[in-house]
């Protein structure tokens, strides 16, 4: 059975005191929708359908970084969860098979618990996700008979025994898509709210003699963000799962509490981090690699046996052969580094590429940059470039060639040579005594 997916986001988040609608703040580096479309992409959906509203042309934007395919279709007036996703009706005219509402400000669910739910519609028209909770507080709440999904009803407008009951709703529902349409188009308004309740399908669904069921997960799957402490919550619930899956994966946390994630970091087993390693979005780290403390690592590509840092940056298109050596204070930027090279002080290597067993000085700058455009510096294998050696792109050195410490290189450095740039040497006899003997005597005139 196809499955399509159908994202609400349309919610300003006025809690959360912002301009950034409230499903792109961000979570491990990427919005909160994009984990929720990350979760529903484990089913393999047909069709991917946002829901947007405020800020819609910045939801869509974020919501095609991640899957170009998604459709998303606007909300302008927020009339409640049913009136939400009639919104998709039109995105999906022609769809044939499930329909599964997701939350973009609920960022946890689980594959297996989609994969759960997806399996319980086989033997019922309707499966809503619940789950039990420490502290039901205003949550709507799930009122089960005969072993049957009966109703659901909102917090405001249960009653005392209603709201004694511990099994709340997520929100998140699946139905086939021309039921969930149809019940839909039979929703009112009329309850405390004067919403349109997507909640209010269930209790029309038992009245047409549909059968409904819950599928229950952990409460943290179901974790909403409505404010900046829920964000900043979300984030350590976020970490905490990701430094646990790395311990399980059989990866080396010095300092598991001080190691920060990306939503979609791979860090393979037997490396090992230190404290402080902050990953931003598309890291992958291979077996065996060493990733020392203060290091800042975002959209690149560490091989096997791999040391990086302390205190190294590695930013995007940075991509590292095995056995390669960055070092303390060295920045890495679009440059390829092949296997063996050493870059271990005090450097800037950027729109580069680097052989096999080069070595490269510390102080060593590429100046990738003319203030329009952007240039490549590219160096052989089992050269060794001197420190404090700017290397003005574009420009080449050979293999086995050699930089002088302090040289400013311009043209090229055929195989094998020693490249020199740099003024000759001057010593001036007695001159630092006498300039010094003159400045302080006019500086003891200027205070008599």
């Amino acid at each position: 059975m196809a499955t399509a997916l159908v994202v609400l986001g349309a919610g300003m988040g006025t809690r959360m005191n912002s301009d950034l609608p409230k499903v792109l703040h961000q979570i491990a580096g990427a919005p909160m929708l994009v984990h929720a479309m990350k979760a529903g992409a484990a089913l393999d959906p047909a069709k991917t359908v946002i829901v947007a509203g405020h800020g819609a042309a910045d939801v869509e934007k974020a919501a095609k970084a991640y899957d170009p395919d998604t459709d998303v279709v606007i909300q302008d007036q927020q009339l409640g969860t049913a009136h939400a996703v009639a919104q998709a009706q039109s995105a999906l005219e022609g769809f044939e098979g499930d329909v599964i509402v997701l939350y973009g400000d609920t960022p946890f669910i689980q594959a297996e618990t989609l994969a759960a739910m997806t399996a319980a519609r086989l033997t019922h028209d309707i499966v809503v996700l619940g789950f039990v909770a420490d502290d039901p507080g205003r949550y709507g709440r799930l009122i089960v008979k005969d072993d049957q999904l009966d109703r659901i009803v909102e917090f405001k407008d249960a009653d005392e025994a209603e709201r004694a009951v511990a099994l709340c709703n997520s929100g998140v529902v699946a139905a086939d898509a021309r039921t969930l349409f149809d019940l839909i188009d039979a929703v009112g308004n009329d309850n405390a709210a004067g919403e349109y309740y997507l909640t209010d399908i269930i209790g029309i669904a038992r009245s047409k003699g549909l059968s409904a069921t819950v599928v229950t997960c952990a409460e943290a799957e179901t974790l909403g963000v409505n404010s900046r402490s829920e964000l900043a919550r979300a984030e350590a619930l976020f970490q905490r799962r990701a430094r646990s899956s790395a311990l399980d994966d059989g990866v080396t946390l010095i300092a598991p509490d001080t190691v920060y994630f990306a939503h979609d970091t791979a860090v393979r087993r037997d490396s090992i981090i230190e404290p402080h390693v902050v990953f931003g979005p598309g890291v992958t780290v291979e077996s065996g690699a060493h990733i020392k403390a203060f290091s800042h690592l975002e959209g690149c590509h560490v091989s096997r046996g791999g040391v990086i840092g302390p205190y190294a940056r590695l930013r995007p298109g940075a991509e590292l052969s095995e056995g390669v050596k960055i070092g303390n204070f060295v920045e890495i930027k679009n440059a390829a580094i092949a296997e063996g090279a050493k870059v271990n002080h005090l450097s800037y290597i950027g729109d580069a590429a680097i052989g096999a067993r080069s070595n490269v000085g510390a102080g060593t700058i590429t100046c990738n940059y003319d203030g329009v455009f952007k240039h490549k510096t590219q160096i052989g294998a089992d050269a060794f470039i001197g420190s404090n050696t700017m290397l003005v792109a574009p420009v080449s050195i050979g293999d086995q060639a050699m930089t002088a410490s302090g040289s400013v290189i311009t043209r090229d450095v055929p195989q094998g040579d020693l490249a020199v740039g740099r003024a000759r040497q001057e010593n001036k006899g007695g001159f630092a005594i006498r300039m010094f003997d003159r400045l302080r005597a006019l500086k003891a005139k200027g205070k008599s």
